[in-house]
Order: structure tokens, then sequence, then C-alpha cells
């Protein structure tokens, strides 16, 4: 552990102990960052009082979900995939400030009963400090229902977690970092499955291409009916990668491929990356 920090290592420690508290965890598995590295050490640490629920959806890139099934089958870890259709649920599709609120409560509901079916005495979920200071409605929902949160517990930044990622071996240490796909509409706009192919698929095009770090957010079209006529392709990348999009053969694969999946218009967002971009009309 010579790459680690002191620090670190401490909370290393703090986590496995914390784990070991609550004796077996049913873990809220995505295959991201955060919820792998939460997985390995949790089987690491308990063994086989460990399963990983993995959520499926319109929302959760096909690619996503593979990745969770692979990781499980490769560790060992006893895997339930439990359909969890954000469209269903009541209020969602309008796409409302709690939105994540919505979505979080009932896969978490549904990850309670699975929990118990399989004897495991809590529901443990991959969120870390740096999620403290952002708008972040599912953390109400993740209190509501008793979620635990070891990485909070231990204190653990993003930046620890991939540093222990990468002690630990982890594919995902150098990951992008990903959040469902609802995230890419604008506060009131209609979500409909269409719209979430399309981002889906243009942000796919942009990981092919060899972009790293990529959000593809969405904006018009009707807001009530969800029709796609005017739709906006604004492209998140990091600004490091902007010579690479702005090459003539690569923008023109981009615009001309975003046209054809149904956007109007493609345009990049002069900031590049950042997240929660969609939260700079809250107040």
């Amino acid at each position: 552990m010579e790459e680690l920090t002191r620090e670190q290592k401490e909370k290393y420690a703090v986590l496995q102990d914390y784990l070991r508290s609550l004796k077996s965890v049913a873990v809220a598995f995505s295959s991201g960052v955060d919820s792998t590295f939460l997985l390995k050490v949790a089987k690491d640490t308990l063994g086989d009082q460990v399963i990983a629920v993995t959520a499926e959806s319109c929302s959760f890139p096909k690619r996503e979900l593979n990745e969770a099934i692979a990781f499980c089958k490769k560790e060992g870890i006893k895997h339930f995939v439990c359909e969890s259709e954000e469209l269903d649920i009541e209020g969602f599709a309008q796409n409302p400030k709690n939105r994540c609120y919505l979505c979080k409560h009932e896969l978490f509901e549904k990850i309670q009963v699975i929990a118990k079916e399989q004897g495991m005495e809590n529901i443990v979920e991959g969120s870390n400090t740096d999620d403290n200071g952002d708008y972040r409605p599912g953390l109400q929902a993740v209190a509501e229902l008793d979620i635990k949160s070891p990485l909070r517990y231990a204190q653990m930044s993003k930046d620890d977690i991939r540093a222990l990622s990468k002690y630990l071996n982890l594919p995902t240490w150098e990951k992008q970092s990903f959040a469902c796909l609802s995230s890419r509409f604008v506060y009131g706009e209609t979500i409909t499955q269409k719209k979430l192919g399309m981002v889906d698929k243009a942000e796919q095009l942009l990981l092919d291409l060899g972009f790293h770090q990529v959000r593809v957010r969405i904006h018009g079209g009707d807001m009530e009916t969800g029709d796609i006529t005017g739709t906006i392709a604004r492209i998140e990348v990091e600004p490091k990668e902007f010579a690479k999009l702005m090459e003539p053969a690569t923008r023109e694969q981009i615009a001309n491929a975003l046209k054809s999946y149904g956007f109007t218009y493609v345009t990049l967002d002069l900031f590049g990356y950042r997240t929660g971009s969609m939260n700079a009309t809250l107040k």
C-alpha cells in the first residue's frame, strides 16, 4: 500500500470495520467507480454475506449492465438484476426537481425485498463525500429508508476511491464517472424512452471514438409531449479533448451521427464536462 497516503489507509480500515459491523449487506451496484469499489471491499471483508443488486431500465445503458454482470461473475458474487423502470413511476417522466428521489425511493424499496428474501441485514450504496456539496435529492431516500452509506461514513472522496481501487487492481479505478441518463434532461422537460435512446447512442459514439469523460445533455423539443423536433445536443467533454473533437473528420462524423439519431442541432459546451450542470437552473 506504499502508493496510498496514511489518511487513505486509515479510511480503508474504517470502511472495513464499518462493513464488519453490518454483518451482511446487499449492495446497490451500478458497475460505476464507487459501487464497484464498495462491492469489492464488502466481498473481501464479509465473504458470502454479500449480494449485489442492479436495476435494469431504459435510463441505464446496456454496457453498464453487462459490466455489472461480468464483474459479479468474475468475483463470485451472488447478483440480482431487478427491473426498475423509472418512466413507470408516477410523476417521473415530467422530470421534477425531485426526480432522483422518486427513482431512488422505488429502487431501494425493491432492493429491500430482495435483501430480506436473501437474509441480508443491511442495504448499502456508494455515495461519497463529494456528493455532499451538490443537489442530490436521492440522498433523501437513502436517509428515509435507512440505507447505509459506508463510503461517506469512512469520509472517502472520489479521489480516495480511485486511489484505493487502483491498489485493489479494479478496472474501474480510471473509469469515467457516470450518472443515470435521465440526468441529461432539463428539469421540467418530459423524459421519453426515445429521447433516452438518443442520448445513450450519442454518448456511446463519443466513448467509441475514444473520448474519456462525456455527457450529451438534451434540450428542447416539446416539453409536454416529448416530441424531438428542434432538440439540441449539448456535448460536454473535457477541455483537453476539445481539439480532438474539432478535427474536421471527427466533428463531421459526430454531427452527422447525432442528426441521424434525431437531434436537430449539435453543439459543444465551451465550459466542458462538469457534474450536475443541469442543476445550474435551480435556485
